[in-house]
Protein backbone atom coordinates (compact mmCIF):
# COMPACT_ATOMS: atom_id res chain seq x y z
CA UNK A 1 0.00 0.00 0.00
CA UNK A 2 1.32 3.50 -0.86
CA UNK A 3 2.60 5.73 1.62
CA UNK A 4 2.32 9.57 1.32
CA UNK A 5 5.25 11.48 2.28
CA UNK A 6 5.75 15.35 3.69
CA UNK A 7 7.48 17.36 1.08
CA UNK A 8 10.12 19.88 2.93
CA UNK A 9 13.06 21.28 2.03
CA UNK A 10 12.19 19.54 -1.80
CA UNK A 11 12.50 16.10 -0.42
CA UNK A 12 9.93 13.83 0.22
CA UNK A 13 10.53 12.85 4.15
CA UNK A 14 7.95 10.74 7.06
CA UNK A 15 6.68 12.53 9.51
CA UNK A 16 8.47 12.49 12.70
CA UNK A 17 6.06 10.92 14.48
CA UNK A 18 5.91 8.29 12.20
CA UNK A 19 1.92 8.10 12.58
CA UNK A 20 -0.52 7.76 9.26
CA UNK A 21 -3.89 7.75 8.47
CA UNK A 22 -6.03 5.67 6.62
CA UNK A 23 -6.97 7.90 2.82
CA UNK A 24 -9.85 6.11 1.82
CA UNK A 25 -11.34 5.48 -2.02
CA UNK A 26 -15.01 6.63 -1.05
CA UNK A 27 -16.22 4.91 -4.69
CA UNK A 28 -15.22 1.43 -3.14
CA UNK A 29 -15.10 2.54 0.86
CA UNK A 30 -11.57 0.84 1.06
CA UNK A 31 -8.09 2.11 2.43
CA UNK A 32 -5.84 2.41 -0.75
CA UNK A 33 -3.01 4.51 1.06
CA UNK A 34 -1.89 6.04 3.76
CA UNK A 35 -1.26 10.10 4.76
CA UNK A 36 0.81 11.12 7.46
CA UNK A 37 -0.48 12.50 10.52
CA UNK A 38 2.03 15.18 10.93
CA UNK A 39 2.13 17.30 14.03
CA UNK A 40 3.80 20.72 15.46
CA UNK A 41 7.32 19.45 14.88
CA UNK A 42 6.82 18.97 11.36
CA UNK A 43 5.17 21.97 10.85
CA UNK A 44 8.36 23.19 12.54
CA UNK A 45 10.48 21.77 9.92
CA UNK A 46 8.12 23.19 7.17
CA UNK A 47 8.59 26.49 8.15
CA UNK A 48 12.31 26.65 8.82
CA UNK A 49 13.08 25.42 5.12
CA UNK A 50 10.76 28.30 4.25
CA UNK A 51 12.09 30.51 6.49
CA UNK A 52 15.47 29.46 5.19
CA UNK A 53 14.27 29.77 1.39
CA UNK A 54 12.74 33.25 1.15
CA UNK A 55 15.87 35.51 0.99
CA UNK A 56 16.81 34.14 -1.81
CA UNK A 57 13.21 33.23 -3.38
CA UNK A 58 12.21 36.74 -2.59
CA UNK A 59 15.21 38.35 -4.27
CA UNK A 60 14.73 36.05 -7.16
CA UNK A 61 13.88 38.44 -10.50
CA UNK A 62 9.77 37.97 -11.37
CA UNK A 63 10.49 36.51 -15.01
CA UNK A 64 12.35 33.78 -13.23
CA UNK A 65 10.03 33.00 -10.86
CA UNK A 66 7.94 33.24 -13.66
CA UNK A 67 9.56 30.81 -15.66
CA UNK A 68 10.54 27.70 -13.26
CA UNK A 69 5.96 28.30 -12.68
CA UNK A 70 4.87 27.95 -15.85
CA UNK A 71 7.41 24.56 -16.45
CA UNK A 72 5.40 23.88 -13.73
CA UNK A 73 2.36 24.72 -15.34
CA UNK A 74 3.22 22.59 -18.81
CA UNK A 75 4.29 19.79 -17.07
CA UNK A 76 0.91 19.27 -15.00
CA UNK A 77 -0.66 19.55 -18.42
CA UNK A 78 0.63 17.13 -20.02
CA UNK A 79 -0.16 14.72 -17.14
CA UNK A 80 -3.78 15.82 -16.52
CA UNK A 81 -4.88 12.23 -17.16
CA UNK A 82 -3.24 10.88 -14.31
CA UNK A 83 -3.81 13.95 -12.07
CA UNK A 84 -7.46 13.77 -13.25
CA UNK A 85 -7.60 9.56 -12.01
CA UNK A 86 -5.57 10.42 -9.18
CA UNK A 87 -8.64 12.53 -8.06
CA UNK A 88 -11.25 10.54 -9.02
CA UNK A 89 -9.81 7.81 -7.21
CA UNK A 90 -9.37 10.51 -3.59
CA UNK A 91 -12.11 12.40 -4.06
CA UNK A 92 -15.29 10.44 -5.57
CA UNK A 93 -15.46 12.53 -8.79
CA UNK A 94 -16.85 11.67 -11.96
CA UNK A 95 -13.16 11.44 -13.89
CA UNK A 96 -14.99 13.10 -16.26
CA UNK A 97 -15.43 16.09 -14.17
CA UNK A 98 -11.88 15.71 -13.31
CA UNK A 99 -10.15 15.57 -16.45
CA UNK A 100 -12.25 18.87 -17.81
CA UNK A 101 -12.18 21.00 -15.03
CA UNK A 102 -10.76 20.14 -11.70
CA UNK A 103 -7.14 19.49 -13.49
CA UNK A 104 -7.16 22.14 -16.45
CA UNK A 105 -8.20 24.93 -13.84
CA UNK A 106 -5.36 23.86 -11.93
CA UNK A 107 -3.00 24.17 -15.27
CA UNK A 108 -5.06 27.73 -15.36
CA UNK A 109 -4.06 28.61 -11.72
CA UNK A 110 -0.22 28.14 -12.25
CA UNK A 111 0.24 29.71 -15.47
CA UNK A 112 -2.25 33.13 -14.77
CA UNK A 113 -0.48 33.95 -11.44
CA UNK A 114 2.72 33.52 -12.81
CA UNK A 115 1.88 35.57 -15.55
CA UNK A 116 0.02 38.47 -13.53
CA UNK A 117 3.54 38.94 -11.38
CA UNK A 118 5.03 40.45 -14.18
CA UNK A 119 2.31 43.51 -14.82
CA UNK A 120 2.17 43.68 -11.19
CA UNK A 121 2.58 47.28 -10.25
CA UNK A 122 2.89 49.47 -7.52
CA UNK A 123 1.35 53.04 -6.86
CA UNK A 124 3.04 56.61 -7.60
CA UNK A 125 1.69 60.42 -6.64
CA UNK A 126 2.92 63.61 -7.42
CA UNK A 127 2.73 65.41 -3.99
CA UNK A 128 2.50 68.92 -5.40
CA UNK A 129 5.96 70.24 -6.44
CA UNK A 130 7.42 69.20 -3.11
CA UNK A 131 7.83 65.31 -3.42
CA UNK A 132 7.18 61.67 -4.58
CA UNK A 133 5.77 59.67 -2.79
CA UNK A 134 5.79 55.94 -4.42
CA UNK A 135 4.27 52.58 -2.64
CA UNK A 136 6.74 49.39 -3.02
CA UNK A 137 4.63 45.75 -2.00
CA UNK A 138 7.33 43.26 -0.59
CA UNK A 139 6.73 39.89 -0.13
CA UNK A 140 5.93 38.68 3.26
CA UNK A 141 7.25 35.75 4.10
CA UNK A 142 6.16 32.19 4.69
CA UNK A 143 2.71 32.02 3.79
CA UNK A 144 0.56 29.39 5.77
CA UNK A 145 -2.10 27.56 3.44
CA UNK A 146 -4.63 24.84 4.35
CA UNK A 147 -6.92 23.88 1.30
CA UNK A 148 -10.24 21.53 1.29
CA UNK A 149 -11.16 18.26 0.28
CA UNK A 150 -13.58 19.21 -2.74
CA UNK A 151 -11.88 20.65 -5.31
CA UNK A 152 -7.98 19.21 -4.04
CA UNK A 153 -5.56 21.03 -6.43
CA UNK A 154 -8.24 23.15 -7.90
CA UNK A 155 -7.86 25.19 -4.68
CA UNK A 156 -4.85 24.15 -3.50
CA UNK A 157 -2.96 25.68 -6.71
CA UNK A 158 -5.34 28.65 -6.84
CA UNK A 159 -3.75 29.73 -3.28
CA UNK A 160 0.09 28.63 -3.69
CA UNK A 161 0.45 30.17 -7.57
CA UNK A 162 0.46 33.67 -6.11
CA UNK A 163 2.13 33.33 -3.26
CA UNK A 164 4.74 31.64 -4.57
CA UNK A 165 4.60 33.80 -7.85
CA UNK A 166 5.05 37.42 -5.57
CA UNK A 167 8.24 36.04 -4.17
CA UNK A 168 6.88 34.12 -0.79
CA UNK A 169 7.65 30.81 0.38
CA UNK A 170 4.95 28.44 1.28
CA UNK A 171 3.78 25.87 3.98
CA UNK A 172 0.95 23.95 2.83
CA UNK A 173 -1.55 21.68 4.42
CA UNK A 174 -4.27 19.97 1.97
CA UNK A 175 -6.85 17.81 3.44
CA UNK A 176 -5.85 14.52 4.85
CA UNK A 177 -9.07 13.44 3.46
CA UNK A 178 -7.82 13.94 -0.45
CA UNK A 179 -3.84 14.60 -0.28
CA UNK A 180 -3.05 12.16 -3.05
CA UNK A 181 -3.04 15.45 -5.85
CA UNK A 182 -0.82 17.45 -3.92
CA UNK A 183 1.65 14.57 -3.65
CA UNK A 184 1.61 14.52 -6.77
CA UNK A 185 1.89 17.91 -7.78
CA UNK A 186 5.22 18.19 -5.04
CA UNK A 187 6.96 15.69 -7.82
CA UNK A 188 6.20 18.51 -10.61
CA UNK A 189 8.11 20.99 -8.41
CA UNK A 190 11.29 19.00 -8.24
CA UNK A 191 11.33 18.40 -11.99
CA UNK A 192 10.69 22.37 -12.50
CA UNK A 193 13.27 23.27 -10.92
CA UNK A 194 11.19 24.59 -8.28
CA UNK A 195 14.33 26.12 -5.33
CA UNK A 196 14.01 23.85 -2.19
CA UNK A 197 11.91 25.19 0.71
CA UNK A 198 10.22 27.25 -1.48
CA UNK A 199 7.31 24.89 -1.09
CA UNK A 200 6.53 22.58 1.73
CA UNK A 201 3.62 20.51 1.81
CA UNK A 202 2.98 18.78 5.76
CA UNK A 203 0.04 16.37 5.55
CA UNK A 204 -2.30 16.07 8.88
CA UNK A 205 -5.25 16.82 10.61
CA UNK A 206 -6.74 20.31 10.89
CA UNK A 207 -6.32 19.80 14.56
CA UNK A 208 -2.80 18.99 14.53
CA UNK A 209 -1.01 20.38 11.94
CA UNK A 210 -3.52 22.64 10.86
CA UNK A 211 -3.51 24.04 13.99
CA UNK A 212 0.22 24.11 14.16
CA UNK A 213 0.87 26.14 11.12
CA UNK A 214 -1.71 28.68 12.12
CA UNK A 215 -0.52 29.39 15.15
CA UNK A 216 3.54 29.42 14.56
CA UNK A 217 5.14 32.69 15.00
CA UNK A 218 7.10 32.96 12.01
CA UNK A 219 3.97 32.52 9.24
CA UNK A 220 2.90 35.91 8.93
CA UNK A 221 -0.09 35.09 6.59
CA UNK A 222 -2.48 32.80 6.73
CA UNK A 223 -5.18 31.61 3.46
CA UNK A 224 -8.00 28.99 4.42
CA UNK A 225 -10.53 27.20 3.00
CA UNK A 226 -13.19 25.04 4.63
CA UNK A 227 -16.06 25.02 7.10
CA UNK A 228 -16.88 28.54 9.18
CA UNK A 229 -16.56 26.15 12.02
CA UNK A 230 -12.77 26.05 11.49
CA UNK A 231 -12.74 29.29 9.99
CA UNK A 232 -13.86 30.97 12.93
CA UNK A 233 -11.23 28.90 15.23
CA UNK A 234 -8.27 30.37 12.98
CA UNK A 235 -9.84 33.80 13.25
CA UNK A 236 -9.37 33.68 17.00
CA UNK A 237 -6.20 32.06 17.10
CA UNK A 238 -4.28 34.54 14.97
CA UNK A 239 -5.92 37.58 15.84
CA UNK A 240 -3.42 38.02 19.07
CA UNK A 241 -0.95 37.87 16.38
CA UNK A 242 -2.64 40.61 13.96
CA UNK A 243 -2.00 38.14 11.12
CA UNK A 244 -2.87 38.70 7.15
CA UNK A 245 -6.01 36.42 6.56
CA UNK A 246 -8.22 34.98 4.08
CA UNK A 247 -10.94 32.76 5.03
CA UNK A 248 -13.35 31.22 2.63
CA UNK A 249 -15.56 29.45 4.07
CA UNK A 250 -19.11 28.03 3.91
CA UNK A 251 -22.34 28.92 1.56
CA UNK A 252 -25.78 28.52 1.27
CA UNK A 253 -26.44 30.29 -1.95
CA UNK A 254 -29.74 31.35 -3.44
CA UNK A 255 -30.16 30.62 -7.25
CA UNK A 256 -33.61 32.65 -8.62
CA UNK A 257 -35.56 32.33 -11.02
CA UNK A 258 -37.91 35.01 -12.41
CA UNK A 259 -41.34 33.93 -14.98
CA UNK A 260 -39.49 36.07 -17.31
CA UNK A 261 -35.89 33.85 -17.76
CA UNK A 262 -34.97 31.47 -20.48
CA UNK A 263 -36.81 28.47 -18.46
CA UNK A 264 -34.62 25.76 -20.61
CA UNK A 265 -31.37 27.79 -19.51
CA UNK A 266 -32.19 28.29 -15.66
CA UNK A 267 -33.38 24.45 -15.56
CA UNK A 268 -30.01 23.10 -17.18
CA UNK A 269 -28.12 25.61 -15.03
CA UNK A 270 -29.64 25.05 -11.62
CA UNK A 271 -29.08 21.47 -12.12
CA UNK A 272 -25.86 21.78 -12.35
CA UNK A 273 -25.53 24.60 -9.80
CA UNK A 274 -27.21 22.02 -7.23
CA UNK A 275 -25.20 19.01 -8.26
CA UNK A 276 -21.96 19.60 -9.31
CA UNK A 277 -19.72 17.72 -7.96
CA UNK A 278 -22.25 15.35 -5.81
CA UNK A 279 -23.31 19.47 -4.63
CA UNK A 280 -19.70 19.61 -2.85
CA UNK A 281 -18.83 22.91 -3.89
CA UNK A 282 -19.35 25.84 -1.59
CA UNK A 283 -20.94 27.79 -4.36
CA UNK A 284 -24.07 25.45 -5.18
CA UNK A 285 -27.03 26.74 -5.19
CA UNK A 286 -28.84 24.71 -2.70
CA UNK A 287 -31.67 27.61 -2.13
CA UNK A 288 -34.03 27.19 -5.37
CA UNK A 289 -35.99 30.08 -5.53
CA UNK A 290 -38.48 29.81 -8.44
CA UNK A 291 -41.83 33.07 -9.53
CA UNK A 292 -44.55 31.45 -7.77
CA UNK A 293 -46.20 31.98 -12.16
CA UNK A 294 -43.79 29.23 -13.21
CA UNK A 295 -43.18 27.34 -10.11
CA UNK A 296 -45.02 24.10 -10.77
CA UNK A 297 -43.49 24.31 -14.73
CA UNK A 298 -39.71 24.81 -13.66
CA UNK A 299 -40.00 22.12 -10.88
CA UNK A 300 -41.51 19.62 -13.40
CA UNK A 301 -38.62 20.35 -15.87
CA UNK A 302 -36.13 20.42 -12.89
CA UNK A 303 -36.91 17.36 -11.01
CA UNK A 304 -36.85 15.70 -14.42
CA UNK A 305 -33.19 16.71 -14.60
CA UNK A 306 -32.82 15.57 -11.25
CA UNK A 307 -33.58 12.48 -12.04
CA UNK A 308 -31.24 12.05 -15.03
CA UNK A 309 -28.34 12.91 -13.32
CA UNK A 310 -26.80 9.11 -13.26
CA UNK A 311 -25.24 8.03 -9.80
CA UNK A 312 -22.39 5.33 -10.41
CA UNK A 313 -18.75 4.72 -10.72
CA UNK A 314 -16.90 7.61 -10.98
CA UNK A 315 -14.58 5.76 -13.59
CA UNK A 316 -17.48 5.09 -15.80
CA UNK A 317 -17.82 7.61 -18.63
CA UNK A 318 -21.57 8.19 -18.20
CA UNK A 319 -21.21 8.65 -14.45
CA UNK A 320 -22.52 12.32 -13.67
CA UNK A 321 -22.91 11.84 -9.59
CA UNK A 322 -19.60 9.80 -8.08
CA UNK A 323 -19.44 9.32 -4.31
CA UNK A 324 -19.68 11.39 -1.66
CA UNK A 325 -16.53 12.32 0.06
CA UNK A 326 -16.54 10.02 3.07
CA UNK A 327 -18.95 7.81 4.94
CA UNK A 328 -19.24 10.01 7.50
CA UNK A 329 -20.31 12.84 4.74
CA UNK A 330 -22.83 10.18 3.55
CA UNK A 331 -24.51 10.25 7.09
CA UNK A 332 -24.42 14.04 7.55
CA UNK A 333 -26.36 14.40 4.10
CA UNK A 334 -28.86 11.51 5.48
CA UNK A 335 -29.12 13.26 8.87
CA UNK A 336 -30.10 16.43 7.11
CA UNK A 337 -32.56 14.79 4.65
CA UNK A 338 -34.58 13.02 7.51
CA UNK A 339 -34.07 16.51 9.07
CA UNK A 340 -36.25 18.16 5.89
CA UNK A 341 -38.75 15.09 6.31
CA UNK A 342 -39.02 16.21 10.26
CA UNK A 343 -39.51 19.61 9.07
CA UNK A 344 -42.31 19.28 6.87
CA UNK A 345 -40.37 19.19 3.50
CA UNK A 346 -42.10 16.81 0.69
CA UNK A 347 -39.08 14.81 -1.15
CA UNK A 348 -39.31 15.34 -4.98
CA UNK A 349 -36.54 12.81 -6.14
CA UNK A 350 -33.82 11.22 -4.01
CA UNK A 351 -33.27 11.38 -0.35
CA UNK A 352 -31.57 8.26 -0.05
CA UNK A 353 -28.07 6.77 -0.31
CA UNK A 354 -27.36 4.54 -3.16
CA UNK A 355 -26.43 1.27 -2.82
CA UNK A 356 -24.63 -1.12 -5.38
CA UNK A 357 -24.43 1.28 -8.03
CA UNK A 358 -21.89 -1.86 -9.67
CA UNK A 359 -19.77 -4.58 -8.17
CA UNK A 360 -16.73 -2.62 -7.98
CA UNK A 361 -18.53 0.02 -6.13
CA UNK A 362 -20.53 -2.22 -3.82
CA UNK A 363 -19.29 -0.42 -0.78
CA UNK A 364 -18.85 3.03 -2.24
CA UNK A 365 -20.66 6.60 -0.85
CA UNK A 366 -23.40 7.19 -2.71
CA UNK A 367 -26.45 9.62 -2.46
CA UNK A 368 -29.06 10.23 -5.01
CA UNK A 369 -29.71 14.09 -6.40
CA UNK A 370 -32.17 14.88 -4.00
CA UNK A 371 -35.21 17.76 -4.44
CA UNK A 372 -37.08 18.82 -1.38
CA UNK A 373 -40.27 21.03 -1.60
CA UNK A 374 -42.38 22.50 1.24
CA UNK A 375 -40.27 24.07 3.68
CA UNK A 376 -40.74 27.50 4.55
CA UNK A 377 -37.27 29.99 5.16
CA UNK A 378 -37.09 29.48 8.77
CA UNK A 379 -36.65 25.99 9.14
CA UNK A 380 -32.85 24.37 9.21
CA UNK A 381 -32.63 22.91 6.08
CA UNK A 382 -33.18 26.12 4.39
CA UNK A 383 -30.28 27.97 6.51
CA UNK A 384 -27.49 25.16 7.87
CA UNK A 385 -24.92 24.25 4.76
CA UNK A 386 -25.28 20.53 3.64
CA UNK A 387 -22.78 20.50 1.68
CA UNK A 388 -24.37 17.46 -0.77
CA UNK A 389 -26.92 17.09 -3.94
CA UNK A 390 -30.00 18.04 -1.85
CA UNK A 391 -31.92 21.54 -3.20
CA UNK A 392 -34.49 22.87 -1.62
CA UNK A 393 -37.09 24.68 -4.02
CA UNK A 394 -39.23 27.66 -2.61
CA UNK A 395 -41.82 29.86 -4.45
CA UNK A 396 -41.78 33.31 -4.47
CA UNK A 397 -44.14 36.63 -5.49
CA UNK A 398 -41.90 39.20 -6.22
CA UNK A 399 -38.28 40.94 -5.96
CA UNK A 400 -38.74 42.57 -2.69
CA UNK A 401 -40.01 38.93 -0.91
CA UNK A 402 -37.24 36.79 -2.72
CA UNK A 403 -33.99 39.46 -2.21
CA UNK A 404 -35.01 39.25 1.84
CA UNK A 405 -35.63 35.48 1.80
CA UNK A 406 -32.25 35.19 -0.75
CA UNK A 407 -30.48 37.63 2.23
CA UNK A 408 -32.01 35.36 5.67
CA UNK A 409 -28.96 33.20 5.72
CA UNK A 410 -25.87 33.58 8.14
CA UNK A 411 -24.28 32.90 4.54
CA UNK A 412 -23.28 35.68 1.82
CA UNK A 413 -21.08 33.65 -0.93
CA UNK A 414 -22.46 33.61 -4.03
CA UNK A 415 -26.18 34.17 -5.83
CA UNK A 416 -27.27 33.55 -9.07
CA UNK A 417 -29.96 35.13 -10.92
CA UNK A 418 -31.94 33.97 -14.05
CA UNK A 419 -34.04 36.91 -15.77
CA UNK A 420 -34.72 38.93 -18.95
CA UNK A 421 -34.80 41.90 -17.46
CA UNK A 422 -31.44 43.86 -17.39
CA UNK A 423 -32.57 46.42 -15.34
CA UNK A 424 -33.39 43.99 -12.84
CA UNK A 425 -30.15 41.64 -12.85
CA UNK A 426 -28.76 44.92 -12.06
CA UNK A 427 -30.80 45.76 -8.99
CA UNK A 428 -30.65 42.13 -7.55
CA UNK A 429 -26.49 42.19 -8.55
CA UNK A 430 -26.73 45.44 -5.88
CA UNK A 431 -29.00 44.13 -2.91
CA UNK A 432 -27.83 40.53 -2.54
CA UNK A 433 -25.75 40.20 0.13
CA UNK A 434 -23.08 38.15 -0.96
CA UNK A 435 -19.54 38.41 -2.73
CA UNK A 436 -20.51 36.89 -6.15
CA UNK A 437 -23.32 37.35 -7.86
CA UNK A 438 -23.79 35.19 -11.53
CA UNK A 439 -26.66 37.02 -13.53
CA UNK A 440 -28.28 34.04 -16.21
CA UNK A 441 -25.35 31.63 -15.89
CA UNK A 442 -23.24 29.86 -12.66
CA UNK A 443 -19.84 28.94 -12.14
CA UNK A 444 -18.75 31.30 -14.97
CA UNK A 445 -15.10 32.36 -13.50
CA UNK A 446 -12.60 35.13 -14.52
CA UNK A 447 -9.13 35.06 -12.68
CA UNK A 448 -8.34 38.75 -13.11
CA UNK A 449 -11.99 39.35 -10.55
CA UNK A 450 -11.88 39.24 -6.68
CA UNK A 451 -13.22 36.58 -5.02
CA UNK A 452 -14.45 35.82 -1.47
CA UNK A 453 -17.77 36.07 1.29
CA UNK A 454 -19.36 38.16 3.25
CA UNK A 455 -20.80 37.43 6.81
CA UNK A 456 -19.94 33.89 7.65
CA UNK A 457 -19.30 33.15 4.37
CA UNK A 458 -15.45 35.09 5.14
CA UNK A 459 -13.19 37.51 4.96
CA UNK A 460 -11.12 38.81 2.22
CA UNK A 461 -10.66 38.36 -1.44
CA UNK A 462 -8.62 36.61 -3.74
CA UNK A 463 -7.92 36.21 -7.20
CA UNK A 464 -6.24 38.71 -9.64
CA UNK A 465 -4.47 41.59 -8.68
CA UNK A 466 -6.32 41.18 -4.83
CA UNK A 467 -4.68 37.84 -4.50
CA UNK A 468 -0.99 39.36 -5.51
CA UNK A 469 -1.96 42.22 -3.04
CA UNK A 470 -2.76 40.05 -0.22
CA UNK A 471 0.36 38.11 -0.41
CA UNK A 472 3.02 41.11 -0.58
CA UNK A 473 3.40 44.09 2.39
CA UNK A 474 3.01 47.75 0.63
CA UNK A 475 5.83 50.13 1.92
CA UNK A 476 5.31 53.71 1.15
CA UNK A 477 8.34 55.61 0.44
CA UNK A 478 7.89 59.61 0.34
CA UNK A 479 11.11 61.63 -1.97
CA UNK A 480 11.75 65.02 -1.25
CA UNK A 481 12.47 66.97 -4.94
Amino acid sequence: MERIRNFINNEFVEPVGQSYLDNVDPAVGHVYSQVPDSDTEDVNRAVSAASAAFASWSHTPADERCRIMLKLADLLENDIERFARAECVDNGKPLSLARSLDIPRAVKNVRFFASSVLHFHGESHATDDVAINYTLRQPRGVAGIISPWNLPLYLFTWKIAPALATGNTVVAKPSEVTPMTAYMFAELCQKAGLPPGVLNIVHGQGPKAGAALVAHPDVPTISFTGSTRAGGEIASATAPMFKKLALEMGGKNANIVFADADLAAAVDGSVRAAFANQGQVCLCGSRLFVERSVCDKFTEAFVAKAREQTVGDPLEADTKQGAVVSKQHLEKIRYHVDLAREEGGTILCGGEAVANVSERCKDGFFFAPTVIAGLDMNCRTNNEEIFGAVVSIIPFDDEEQVIAQANQTNYGLSASVWTGSVSRAHRLAERLQCGTVWINCWLLRDLRVPFGGMKSSGVGREGGEETLRFYTEPKNVCVKL
